[in-house]
């Protein structure tokens, strides 16, 4: 290994996210010549860098941290070399670091990133889905409110879906797009690089079903496959969804209602109710 010190900047070094055979020469390399690791966490940095053979002083450092702490570790990097490591897998991808990293460049500190693991690449490699256009989200919101409108928002993304899960979460988020983006595939990835690695896919309902039966442990990748080019519906059945809407709710709710089901102009559905009214 080299040890000659390196030059002063921020070195983004992206850590495995479960298989430590997945930690590069490079990036192995940068730890043990930099001169401060920033780190979401220190007990989880810290097990990493025993596990590689380094002792290097650590900063904490998330998106939380005061102004204060982002501006000490930006008059490090001036004069020194700082790693930035997330918990697991390529800082910044839905991991602190982007303030961090956009001041950095504002004040010409150099930047250098290591590629190396990432959860939703390796996630999409695996799932069998359109990798052409993808959109990664993030998190899927919490609240079933806020969780069902971001899905909405993206329903009509012409590129698969990439978001980021928790297990006790998941089968809320299965349920959510089996409503608002019913007929697409879903994939499920998880443990990913690990001893129980598992990437499932079906629909979303499917999915739901087998993982309230069987819930699920460890970090999940959810994907959704773009949408489809589906034939507008004839308007016998348009007509009959609008009345079955008519007979259980207002005009203006049931044309909402099937707008949503069908994929159709809301304003085109609610003149079409009021004529089947009439």
């Amino acid at each position: 290994m080299d040890t000659s010190p390196l030059a002063p900047g921020l070195y983004i070094v992206a850590t495995p996210i479960g298989n430590l055979g997945d930690m590069t020469r490079r990036a192995t390399d940068t730890l043990g010549r930099c001169d401060l690791v920033a780190c979401e966490d220190t007990r989880v940095t810290g097990k990493l860098l025993n596990l590689l053979g380094l002792h290097k002083p650590m900063r904490r450092y998330d998106d939380h941290a005061s102004d204060g702490a982002r501006e000490a570790l930006l008059a490090e990097m001036a004069v020194k070399a700082v790693a930035l490591v997330s918990d697991a897998g390529t800082p910044l991808i839905s991991d602190p670091g982007y303030r961090l990293v956009r001041e950095a460049r504002a004040r010409g500190i150099s930047v250098t990133s290591l590629p190396g693991a990432s959860a939703v690449v390796t996630a999409l490699s695996m799932a069998g889905l359109p990798t052409d256009r993808f959109l990664f989200a993030g998190f899927l919101p919490n609240k079933e409110k806020a969780r069902g409108d971001v899905l909405t928002e993206l329903s009509g993304v012409p590129a698969t879906l990439a978001f980021y899960e928790t297990g006790p979460r998941l089968v809320a988020s299965l349920e959510a797009i089996a409503e608002r983006l019913p007929g697409r595939e879903v994939a499920v990835a998880r443990e990913l690089t690990k001893l129980h690695e598992e990437c499932r896919s079906g629909s979303a309902a499917e999915l739901a079903a087998h993982y309230s039966v069987q819930p699920p442990k460890g970090e999940i990748v959810l994907l959704i496959a773009p949408p489809g080019e589906a034939e507008a519906p004839e308007d016998d059945v348009i007509d009959a969804e609008l009345r079955a809407a008519l007979a259980e709710m207002s005009t203006s709710q049931a044309a909402g209602k099937v707008a949503k089901a069908l994929g159709l102009d809301r304003k085109v559905l609610y003149a079409r109710a009021m004529a089947l009214k009439e």
